[in-house]
């Protein structure tokens, strides 16, 4: 019997299936509780009907609340609603899990008496990555099951586990390995006719009794130094506090209250914004939908250094298999020594088994013949950045490749039109640029060239999503969007550490403002060498003087700052380094406060930004946003620039630099053209 078009109801030898169908995921769309809620209230009367089974058609379970209804009144029933019928029924109520039960999925299985999963099945909490923490009872239900400092990991997280885990710590009471809906009808039928208590969810406490009270204070140390800034985190340990300390009832209030006051907040909604974003990114105007996408079976890494090795792992981490090129025996067997070495590593470390190491491992071929791409289907260029030699690479490529392959460049700041002059197929170049560690990091820049075909694009738009990173296109540009946007906040920051400021100081604001690093601090990690000549060095210049020291960051084992490991420690050396090149250059000393440092690092990033979209090298305001989030680590809480200057105020943010124009009298304080058209038509940036 059909409830509502995503809730269908059938009886089965004295169990009530409920079957939600609302692809893809199965969204707790209005649609869906309403029609659970009618089929539930249907059977609680019939006296035949001795079980209750939620299952869900299709790939997965519930795996959350409808995103249509995000910042809109939700309709009757609401989720809360729903949970408090599911609790006042008789009949014991069995949820059926397979793919994932997330969010506002979870806590509908959370309130079920039990749960059956598929071994593959994962389970969690994300609304943390939202700013928002679970609104219907979740951070109240959890703790009873899993006990609260598994519950407390993963709320205060949000990442889901695996249903092994989940079954180890009491979330789910059976595990199958093959034909879920079989399972549970089966276990729902023998919970049915059992003179068994079906106890609550809710009414469990044995695991709230014996809690060590430091796990609280635990929990907010880790988030002091991982979240600051951050909200969300501490009010889901507020909640998990309330379900040790409350009555169910009561801390059902707390939960309430404490959902309420973070959906008004500027931070719920910078990541509710860039949960949309990210979605966004993928999204190419003027592309067909039934664009032509080039197979990708095998794929080229031309070097085998810290980018290519990181690349090549990419790749055999999806299964993909890999030819990696270097120039000399002794460079290729680092390179291959290198990944072998992370592959073990992480390993040991149990992310994954020995086994699946060696297997990815070996999907990794090394030569030191370019002929040896000729079956490739993609390959990717990731050596030093030198036009010349980049040039030389791809003019050798075109007469080995075959004809239908992808010639991309992993080029941070080069010309890639220039680069695709050197190939007689220009269509089929491509910026594909990673961030380091490449295995690692998500964001990828698509550089799209003046030439490139359109069905590149596609191809390598999907193939991102395929390798498990968040592409953004762009255009071709110095530096592309992330690197040029960077390079003008060095440029204040080197100013203010010239003016006098300790760089202790600026990098301190920058972390304060939820960035994982200062400045410095970042130019130390990625090496301050990075395109240093010492032939074209300039003494006046900071990084280059710490270069011709041979301080070349944490690599070296000084740079800005001196390091015992990756700790990094003040250097004398260096503020006299700094002192000596600010009086080169004739530079006042002066004092700034912690919010001039933030303006004078933050504003030009968002007056770049506003450049980088009039001139069309980002097709919108939010894949700026993203790039920064994924690939800079700009706090995702924050949302982006973009999206910071739209809380600022972009008035507020033409104000500011105004003032900084007229304190210096620097053209570089300038605001963008567009900026200002924006501000004045009452506009944000989109």
């Amino acid at each position: 019997m059909k409830i509502t078009d995503a809730v269908l109801l059938e009886i089965k030898d004295s169990v009530a299936l409920i079957t939600i169908e609302n692809p893809p995921v199965n969204a707790l769309s209005h649609n869906v509780r309403f029609g659970v809620k009618k089929a539930i209230e249907l059977v609680m009367a019939d006296e035949s009907v001795s079980s209750i089974v939620i299952y869900c058609s299709g790939r997965t379970f519930c795996a959350g609340a409808d995103i249509k209804e995000f910042g809109a009144p939700m309709q009757e029933p609401v989720h809360s609603q729903l949970h408090d019928l599911m609790d006042s029924v008789n009949k014991p109520i069995i949820a059926g899990i397979h793919g994932t039960a997330l969010g506002g999925g979870l806590e509908l299985a959370l309130s079920c008496h039990y749960r059956v999963a598929i071994s593959t099945a994962k389970l969690g909490l994300p609304e943390v990555q939202l700013g928002i923490l679970p609104g219907a009872g979740g951070t109240q239900r959890l703790p009873r099951l899993v006990g609260p400092k598994k519950a407390l990991d993963m709320v205060v997280s949000g990442m889901p586990i695996g249903a092994k885990e989940a079954l180890d710590y009491g979330l789910i009471d059976k595990l199958v390995d093959s034909d879920l809906l079989a399972a549970v009808m089966l276990f729902a039928r023998e919970k049915g006719v059992s003179n068994n208590d079906h106890i609550r969810v809710r009414d469990r406490d044995e695991k709230l009794r014996l809690v060590e009270q430091s796990i609280f204070s635990d929990a907010r140390k880790v988030i002091s130094r991982r979240a600051r800034g951050f909200t969300a985190p501490e009010y889901n340990i507020r909640c998990i506090e309330a379900a040790v300390h409350k009555p169910f009832d009561e801390g059902i209030s707390i939960e309430s209250d404490l959902v309420m006051e973070l959906m008004k907040g500027d931070q719920a909604r910078a990541q509710q914004y860039f949960f949309f974003a990210e979605r966004q990114a993928s999204k190419i105007e003027g592309l067909s939908k039934g664009t032509k996408h080039r197979p990708i079976f095998k794929v080229g890494v031309i070097g085998g250094g810290l980018m290519g090795g990181g690349i090549s792992m990419n790749m055999a981490n999806v299964n993909i298999p890999v030819t990696m090129i270097e120039t000399s025996e002794k460079a290729l067997e680092q390179g291959l020594k290198t990944i072998r070495n992370n592959y073990e590593s992480t390993a040991s470390k149990g992310r994954i088994s020995f086994d699946i190491a060696k297997q990815r491992y070996e999907l990794i071929k090394g030569s030191l013949d370019l002929g040896d791409l000729n079956d490739c289907d993609l390959i990717i260029e990731a050596v030093f950045e030198e036009m010349s030699v980049k040039k030389d690479i791809f003019s050798r490529l075109d007469s080995i490749l075959k004809q239908d392959a992808i010639l991309a460049s992993n080029t941070s700041a080069l010309n890639l039109n220039e680069i695709a002059s050197a190939t007689t197929r220009p269509q089929s170049v491509i910026g594909l640029h990673f961030f380091s560690p490449a295995n690692v990091m998500k964001l990828l820049e698509v550089v799209r060239g003046e030439k490139t075909s359109d069905d590149v694009i596609a191809t390598c738009m999907s193939f991102a999503k395929r390798i498990n990173k968040v592409p953004v296109l762009v255009g071709v540009c110095p530096g592309f969007v992330g690197n040029r946007i960077l390079h003008y906040r060095q440029i204040q920051a080197n100013q203010l550490a010239l003016e006098g400021v300790p760089i202790e100081q600026i990098d301190r604001v920058l972390y304060e403002f939820g960035f994982p690093m200062g400045p410095f601090q970042m130019g130390d990690l990625a090496g301050l060498d990075l395109g240093w000549k010492a032939d074209s060095s300039n003494s006046s210049d900071i990084r280059d003087r710490l270069c011709e020291l041979g301080r070349f960051g944490q690599k070296s084992g000084n740079g800005f700052y001196d390091y015992e490991g990756r700790m990094p420690i003040h250097s004398d050396i260096v503020s006299e380094v700094i002192k000596d090149c600010g009086r080169l250059q004739g530079i006042e000393r002066r004092d700034s406060s912690d919010n001039e440092i933030l303006d004078r690092c933050l504003l030009p990033m968002i007056n770049e930004g506003a450049k980088i979209l009039e001139e069309g090298i980002a097709s919108r305001a939010s894949d700026i946003d993203v790039v920064y989030v994924y690939g800079y680590g700009w706090p995702r809480y924050r949302g982006g620039p973009m999206h910071y200057a739209n809380c600022l105020g972009l008035k507020k943010v033409i104000a500011k630099l105004q003032h900084y124009r007229e304190n210096t009298g620097d053209d570089f304080w300038t605001p963008c053209q567009f900026l200002v058209d924006l501000a004045d038509s009452q506009s944000l940036f989109t």
